[in-house]
């Protein structure tokens, strides 16, 4: 979604996704769980992909506080499934790390891809909404 956005929102949605991501997985690790978490997940898929699919280009405050919204759910799935013998701060480095790279490689293949295959993008939000709202009917 940040790869098609414009100005500031290009990168402030994914630090804002990674950095909300970390809060969430640091309450899971105390235990706190937000009501309906996993509904949420699915629901940020949903979204998230018909936000791609329409090429939805909202204000900066209200893409990243969706995206926040969203993330805080993930994070806090990563963090109440903390594996009993990990040590949390490498497990929560790992998960950051990975969402991080995702980003960015996300990001990267989107923005570089060839003027004729841009539709892709959008045909990749289709499929994730579709995703979603499977997860959401199963």
């Amino acid at each position: 979604w940040a790869s098609q956005q414009q100005g500031k929102a290009r990168l402030a949605l994914p630090l804002t996704f990674v950095a909300t991501m970390l809060i969430g997985g640091l309450l899971g690790f105390a235990g706190i769980e937000l009501p309906l978490m996993e509904t949420g997940i699915a629901g940020s898929v949903l979204a998230l992909g018909l936000l791609v699919a329409l090429a939805v280009r909202p204000p900066l405050p209200l893409a990243a506080g969706l995206t926040a919204l969203f993330a805080l759910s993930h994070g806090m799935a990563h963090g109440l499934e903390l594996p009993e013998l990990a040590s949390p701060w490498g497990y929560a480095v790992g998960f950051i790390v990975a969402t991080a790279f995702l980003h960015a490689a996300g990001y990267l293949v989107a923005r570089n891809l060839p003027q004729a295959a841009a539709p892709l993008v959008r045909i990749a939000g289709a499929a994730s909404a579709l995703t979603g709202a499977w997860l959401l009917a199963g």
